[in-house]
């Protein structure tokens, strides 16, 4: 089947960046040139490891590595509660917390690979839970706090949590109800809540902690001992379990310099909760190896709350997601304007593809483009990316970072991989295989695991092309494509252009069967503030995306819809739209965004 070709034209030009007079100059300033010297064993030398002891401890990096450098004042952690509370935790304050929380693991009879899972909102007992599980030798798991009681209970189940630290209210919620199918779950730990007593078989972990320890020995940890444990959502209704290593740290610790181009005077605020691997990999582990301070809000999103903190925490370096984003151009460019966003210096991108048009918004309206980068929960970090130095092409995914070699790549009918050498050709993204945070095992599924590789290659499942400039350009998932009239349709480039049109704030496409093409392509868009459905409108939106991608590409069917469902990451669920539309079983949806 032909790919679709490919048209410049419509493109926003490319943001050239300056070459030198940065009042901040990138960790960074020349990709070809770090890309020809990089390694992963000097990655590795730019961390301590243990002191005395052979291997690396992630916790040991985020936290006790800084105090025994003397940078233990620091502040690493600005809590800001949903309430206006207000709490500072210095990196000395981190290490004693998560070396209290290390000795209570230790004295309830954990051992190195036993699981503790975190059920928490953004509060900071989730923090010192996961430095702490991870300095005792224990695997670590964030659950999202709005999961209800089934996926909390099959994730239990699939891991085997020994541990699990939540709070009363969503003990009592989710949890109480379904803790007598879950045999391995040894301890319940409670946070702290006005007028709350723990109930039978639960353990008051503020007053546990205040009896332990404050100084804890890590034990030697070798890289490859398992550590951080993600769950992601399954098309066939059972969850997937990503593990990762100790090693993971170096992948970490240097993508948040390269990729986000976090230095250590930097106030970062990574939007992400940690129950989505962004939120642990870059909203624990990168930015404290890092040695930054981090923003962390207990809230959830509210486009002014969001400008306040970004204008008074003087936030430099922001990673959000493409929804938040399309949420705050949804609200208009004056609530932009009435905060001082000076000292924010870069702000980046991920969970769905960030369109075009995005970018160009962030430029416009808050002095600064967006940079949007790629990875998986599997891959552990970020891959490829548009770094601080680097020319961005709007919609782009950017470019492969130093010591990751991706390709394009076909599966011929025998199962060996071609790969795709032409410019513009599209197939599936694949990454040689040997970057320190790859995840190690689909947890209890060595089957499913295999079939991620092939021939010394990580097979991601998105398809993606490359321009002749080394520039990668997402295309959809493998089974987001829609195959149309001979052509193959990637779900984003259509949605991109819906888009561009001044009445839609966001777009999921899918492939509807038909007797004739194979496949239609339907379209549900959401309207911004002030626009309402009508028949004129959707005859205006059809026009437009036929228009810029031409009758054979537009959309055949439009619907509006109050809502797109999407993942808590941002992701548009384009599998949950197809199945609503024909009628098919919805599948593993406990990932899925709550919007009541």
């Amino acid at each position: 089947m032909p790919d679709l070709p490919h048209s410049n034209a419509d493109r926003p030009p490319v943001i050239r960046k300056p070459r030198s007079g940065w009042a901040v100059e990138p960790n960074m300033p020349d990709y070809e040139a770090a890309c020809a010297t990089f390694s992963w064993a000097a990655a590795r030398g730019a961390l301590g490891g243990l002191p005395g002891a052979t291997g690396l401890n992630i916790a040991h990096e985020a936290v006790d590595r800084h105090v025994l450098a003397g940078r233990g004042d620091k502040v690493a952690i600005r809590w800001l509660g949903r309430n206006g509370q207000r709490r500072k935790l210095t990196y000395r304050q981190l290490a004693e917390d998560s070396a209290r929380f290390a000795n209570l693991l230790r004295g309830l009879g954990l051992a190195k690979g036993d699981r503790v899972f975190a059920l928490l909102g953004r509060v900071p007992e989730l923090y010192v839970a996961a430095l702490g599980s991870l300095k005792a030798g224990c695997v670590f798991c964030p659950l999202f706090s709005a999961f209800g009681p089934e996926p909390v209970r099959a994730r239990l189940m699939i891991g085997e949590g020994r541990a699990l630290v939540t709070s009363p209210t969503l003990y009592a919620r989710k949890v109480a109800g379904i803790r007598a199918e879950l045999p391995a779950l040894a301890h319940v730990l409670l946070t702290a809540e006005e007028g709350a007593t723990p109930p039978d078989g639960a353990i008051d972990l503020a007053r546990e902690l205040t009896a332990c320890a404050p100084d804890f020995t890590v034990p030697p940890t070798d890289p490859e001992d398992p550590a951080l444990l993600h769950f992601t959502s399954g098309t066939t209704g059972r969850p997937k379990g990503a593990l990762h290593v100790h090693g993971a740290v170096v992948a970490h610790h240097a993508t948040g310099r390269l990729a986000l181009d976090l230095h250590p005077d930097d106030v970062f605020w990574c939007t992400a909760d940690p129950g989505w691997v962004t939120g642990t990999s870059y909203g624990i582990v990168a930015p404290l190896t890092n040695g930054v301070t981090m923003v962390v809000d207990e809230a959830d999103f509210e486009i002014e709350r969001w400008y306040r903190i970004l204008a008074g925490e003087r936030v430099t370096v922001w990673y959000t997601a493409p929804t938040a984003v399309r949420m705050m151009i949804r609200a208009g460019d004056a609530l932009a304007r009435g905060h001082d966003l000076s000292a924010l210096r870069f702000m980046a991108s991920v969970g769905e593809p960030l369109n075009a048009e995005a970018v160009e918004w962030g430029r416009m309206a808050l002095g600064r483009p967006f940079h949007d980068n790629w990875w998986q929960t599997e891959t552990g970090g970020i891959m490829i990316a548009n770094f601080a130095a680097m020319d961005i092409k709007p919609g782009s995914m950017g470019k492969p970072l130093p010591g990751i070699e991706a390709a394009i790549v076909r599966r011929r009918d025998d199962g060996t991989l071609e790969l795709v050498d032409r410019p513009g050709e599209q197939g599936e993204l694949a990454l040689k295989v040997g970057w320190p945070s790859m995840f190690r095992a689909y947890l209890g599924e060595p089957e499913r695991y295999a079939k991620c590789f092939s021939q010394g290659w990580y097979l991601s499942g998105d398809l993606a092309r490359r321009d002749a400039d080394g520039y990668y350009w997402f295309v959809g998932r493998a089974d987001d494509v829609i195959k149309t009239s001979g052509h193959l349709i990637g779900p984003f480039e259509v949605e991109s252009v819906l888009l561009q049109h001044p009445a839609v704030a966001e777009a999921g496409v899918i492939g509807k069967p038909d007797p004739v093409a194979f496949e239609v392509i339907k379209a549900f868009v959401t309207l911004k503030a002030g626009q309402a459905p009508s028949e004129q409108l959707r005859r205006d939106i059809v026009a437009h995306a036929r228009k810029k991608l031409g009758a054979a590409v537009a959309p055949k069917e439009l619907d509006f819809a109050q809502d797109l469902p999407k993942t808590r990451s941002g992701k548009i669920m384009r599998r949950l739209l197809k199945a609503r539309e024909l009628g098919l079983p919805e599948g593993d949806i406990s990932a899925l965004e709550k919007t009541s």
